[in-house]
């Protein structure tokens, strides 16, 4: 029996198959069970930002499960008191504590619990088209009708306005709002840029009418963008910073870094039993180091701009629309994506949609010039051909 064919017999049916059985990774390629090779752009939709089994991050990993796995957080820990201070430290200014855990939906929960502690109110406002998460919380903050319609009725006090329209949220704020929580770049809302005068706006009205500002960086963190933080590229100071994907350099791990106006938060109002446990804390502080290093910030700034000036050079009728920042690339297009997804999977490129009719590429960091020379290539074949 395939791995395909076994996997499907007890697996719970909630992903939509790719017909492909992944075993191996290295750096910017994955092999499936025929030993085929593939360019990965999809890295685990972003939580391989350092690619398959970097070095490092692998020693790291190997070290750390010898010597202490497991640590609940009513212990301290040598490498979550040292991740504590990296990611505070590497923070936009005002950032003064963080709350560790192990995905990027339980990051947003924790800062929407965060803010309504805080704020004591109850309202959330969020962008249509901007994706959060899938547990309650973060999913009432998720605008697709897709994900929220099957759990309705969500929690309660939730509401949308569009992205970038900075008059509906003027008049969505008042005084019932613990906090704004908005994407720099809307990933699964098909790589949609936030305007500066949007985001440092709805800033601005988060400090004058008492509310908090929530910048949802789980999948544009960490260099992603050509910045470290999307949010440096406006000069926003958000009041809590959710953070996970590729922070744990392939180890599950999320975080909620915490502005000075939060202040350190009661006991007990919140936890986790693996969150901050020493191996992913370990495999994060190998993750900066090598993001650090060898210069990936400005590696994807640079790579993502030369590829943005070829996707946008690609002469199809089929395109609408190229958009971008650093290495977090769309393709929009006037048809449906999922034909030319399935393409580009024959041709050894394996990428993302966003959206039905946008092809998403999220290239590891780390990804050699030829290769991603190579998905440009396979991408102007497919949408010329």
């Amino acid at each position: 029996m395939s791995i395909i064919d076994s996997e499907s017999r007890r697996d719970s049916g909630v992903y939509p198959k790719r017909g492909l059985a992944l075993v191996r990774g290295e750096g910017a390629l994955v092999w499936d069970e025929t030993g085929r090779r593939y360019i990965d752009c999809v890295t685990g939709i972003g939580a391989a930002n350092l690619g398959h089994g970097h070095p490092r991050v692998v020693e790291a990993i190997q070290k750390q499960a010898q010597t202490l796995m497991v640590v609940p957080g009513i212990f301290s820990n040598d490498r979550r008191a040292e991740l504590l201070e990296r990611l505070i430290s590497a923070a936009p200014p005002g950032i003064e504590r963080a709350f560790l855990s192990n995905s990027g939906t339980e990051a947003v929960e924790g800062a929407l619990k965060f803010a309504r502690l805080h704020t004591g109110r109850p309202g959330f406002i969020a962008a249509m088209c901007g994706f959060h998460g899938r547990t309650f919380g973060a999913l009432s903050a998720t605008w697709s009708k897709t994900y929220r319609k099957p759990f309705e009725p969500l929690v309660p006090g939730f509401s949308h306005v569009p992205f970038n329209n900075l008059e509906a949220l003027d008049r969505a704020v008042n005084s019932e709002t613990a906090a704004v929580i908005l994407e720099v770049v809307q990933g699964e809302g098909g790589i949609r840029l936030g305007s500066r005068e949007f985001l440092r706006g709805a800033q601005e009205l988060c400090r004058e009418r008492g509310a908090l500002l929530i910048v949802d960086e789980v999948q544009t963190g960490l260099g992603r963008t050509g910045r470290l933080f999307a949010c440096e590229h406006h000069d926003l100071h958000p009041d809590l910073l959710c953070l996970a994907k590729s922070l744990g350099g392939g180890i599950p791990m999320g975080a909620v870094l915490m502005g000075e106006r939060l202040g350190e938060l009661p006991r007990k109002v919140h936890g986790s039993t693996l969150g901050g446990n020493p191996l992913a804390c370990a495999a994060a502080l190998a993750t900066l180091d090598v993001i650090r290093d060898e210069g990936l910030v400005e590696r994807a700034a640079s790579l993502g701009e030369r590829a943005l000036q070829q996707l946008r050079g690609i002469e199809s009728d089929r395109i609408r629309e190229v958009r971008g920042l650093g290495l977090f690339l769309g393709v929009e297009l006037k048809e449906k994506a999922s034909p030319f997804v399935r393409r580009l999977q024959e041709n050894g490129v394996l990428v993302l949609q966003a959206g039905p009719t946008v092809i998403r590429l999220l290239p590891p960091l780390v990804i050699p010039e030829g290769d991603l020379q190579q998905v440009l290539d396979a991408l102007r074949e497919v949408l010329t051909g």
